[in-house]
């Protein structure tokens, strides 16, 4: 079934229009990005009044300016930022996706997050302000999250849907017309299995026409192939080869699509482990780093 098209009323395509251009062309003048996303926040939840009293020296309570504080986002942290490569990085580069990041999350927690062609195409504008690549007519909802974000790519009519997860520790290709469904999660890491601080980066590659389905999981250095089917709930570890339907935990071929038999390879030679060649390789500077575990890892059979 196909869609129809639906549109806003004509004032109201004015405002989000004049809107989404200003905060574009912002972020791409010279304007530190945080006074950016602290404005853009500050008026996208309303709190203009009470962040110019606090401005202006009036007194505030302790969570009111931890509140109004909060929308720069240089007065926050996130997961990622505590990783170690964050230190090899280029300059700035961490800390502008780390800021675009912020206004994306802090996005949908606002009202605004639930209109969806004022959404839809907000946050088309940030990925092409965020991502390493962003192709057009992105469709991408609600609760979206990403390790970095300059590390996805993403190739044209690219629908990501809710609640969907897409780490991008090492690199994450998606190709035109993929379609990510609800609650999907990712991966371009993993983690040693007697080691768990011992991470390993992988390119992870979800090909055009790829479909991943309702919760369910693309594991670091897989590579999905052209049109390509990850049933729900399944859990891909080994390469889906193109035209292939991969289901189950973990996930296997169990077919070829009805019609590509002749330009697909045989079943009996699918669920190839190829994320070795894979690999990502980062450098870790000497940095001051804890365990946050603090337990003895080494095997006592070694």
């Amino acid at each position: 079934m196909t869609k129809r098209h639906v549109s806003l009323p004509p004032l109201a395509e004015e405002g989000l229009r004049a809107f989404i251009g200003e905060v574009d062309e912002r972020l791409s003048s010279d304007e530190n990005t945080c006074d950016v996303v602290k404005d853009v926040l500050i008026d996208l939840h309303g709190d203009r009044a009470a962040y110019e009293r606090w401005q202006s020296g009036e007194s505030v309570s302790p969570a009111e300016r931890v509140r109004l504080q909060g929308y720069d986002p240089c007065n926050a942290t996130l997961e990622s930022e505590y990783y170690a490569e964050v230190a090899g990085m280029d300059d700035g580069e961490y800390e502008r996706s780390k800021h675009l990041q912020w206004l994306w999350r802090q996005f949908d927690a606002t009202p605004m997050a639930d209109n969806i062609a004022f959404a839809l195409r907000f946050r088309q504008m940030l990925a092409d302000h965020l991502f390493a690549e962003a192709g057009a007519d992105l469709r991408l909802f609600k609760r979206i999250t990403f390790t970095y974000g300059h590390n996805i790519e993403l190739g044209d009519n690219v629908v990501v849907h809710d609640d969907v997860h897409l780490d991008d520790r090492g690199k994450l290709t998606v190709g035109d017309r993929v379609s990510i469904s609800d609650n999907v999660h990712v991966y371009t890491h993993d983690h040693d299995v007697v080691d768990q601080t011992d991470v390993t980066n992988y390119h992870t590659s979800i090909e055009d026409d790829a479909r991943v389905t309702y919760d369910s999981m693309v594991q670091a250095g897989v590579q999905m192939g052209e049109n390509s089917v990850l049933a729900a709930k399944s859990v891909a570890g080994k390469d889906v080869p193109a035209h292939h339907i991969a289901a189950g935990q973990p996930a296997t071929s169990i077919g070829i699509k009805q019609g590509w038999e002749s330009v697909a390879d045989p079943v009996a030679d699918a669920n190839e482990d190829r994320s070795d060649q894979r690999v990502v390789e980062h450098d870790v500077p000497d940095v001051d780093v804890f365990d946050e575990f603090q337990r003895d890892r080494s095997p006592p059979d070694t």
